[in-house]
Order: structure tokens, then C-alpha cells, then sequence
């Protein structure tokens, strides 16, 4: 049975990458540990990790994209909590037989290799959920 292992990460959507940066980095002394574009999702990414865990700041790059439509829709702020697990495509079938409305049907996979998927928030009380396998 798969297993949810931690919070990976919570995503908060800005507009203004530097604006969001003077808090968390500046203001609270979070570290910056690198910026990377994601192209397959047109959106920038700010690491800050905390311990166990990190904040993502996540910046659309493309108005066309669908960050860029959300931000759109409901302005800045927390955009998605994304819990690791041990076996995705477990969860995911696991998820399904249960009912679980997914946003991917198969996980995607980053450059370097981590798969990740998206549950739709009607399912699962209006949190966007992104599941993660290292």
C-alpha cells in the first residue's frame, strides 16, 4: 500500500518574484537555495527550504499558462501543498478506485528525473494536492 511519507513542499503563487523574495528570503531569513524555469509548466520556481520541507515561490512565465490564469482568477498566495510519497502510480490507482478526481491521469516527470501529479481540489476539500515520488 502506498505510503505518504512528508510535506515536500508548499507552492505560494506571486506575481512579483523579487517582491516575494524581500519577505521570505529578506525579511524572514529563509535561505534562497535557487531559482529553476520550468518550461513544461511555464512558470519560474524559487527554492527556500525549511528543515524537512521548503517554500516554492512560483511565478507564471507565460500568460497563457495555467499559474498565470490562476493568479488571474484569485491573486497571490498559497497555490498548492505537495506531499511525497513512496510509489505514485500506487497512490494514483489508489486514489482512483476511491473515487479521487485527478488532474493528471499518469505522473509526469521533471527534468531530473522526480514524478509528480495533481489531484483536483473538489476532491479533496478545495486544496490543491500535488503528490511527489524522488
Amino acid at each position: 500500500m502506498p505510503v505518504v511519507k512528508r510535506i515536500n513542499h508548499v507552492a505560494v503563487v506571486v506575481e512579483d518574484m523579487e517582491k516575494a523574495l524581500s519577505f521570505w528570503r529578506d525579511a524572514l531569513g529563509i535561505p534562497l537555495h535557487g531559482t529553476l524555469d520550468v518550461p513544461a509548466e511555464k512558470s519560474q520556481v524559487a527554492f527556500l527550504p525549511t528543515g524537512e520541507s521548503e517554500i516554492e515561490l512560483v511565478k507564471p512565465t507565460s500568460e497563457d499558462s495555467g499559474l498565470a490564469k490562476y493568479l488571474a482568477k484569485r491573486g497571490p498566495g498559497m497555490h498548492h501543498i505537495c506531499v511525497e510519497v513512496d510509489d505514485i502510480e500506487g497512490m494514483m490507482a489508489q486514489l482512483k478506485a476511491k473515487n479521487i478526481r485527478l488532474i493528471n491521469e499518469e505522473p509526469r516527470t521533471t527534468a531530473d528525473g522526480k514524478k509528480y501529479a495533481f489531484i483536483h481540489p473538489e476532491s479533496t476539500c478545495g486544496v490543491l494536492v500535488e503528490l511527489y515520488q524522488l
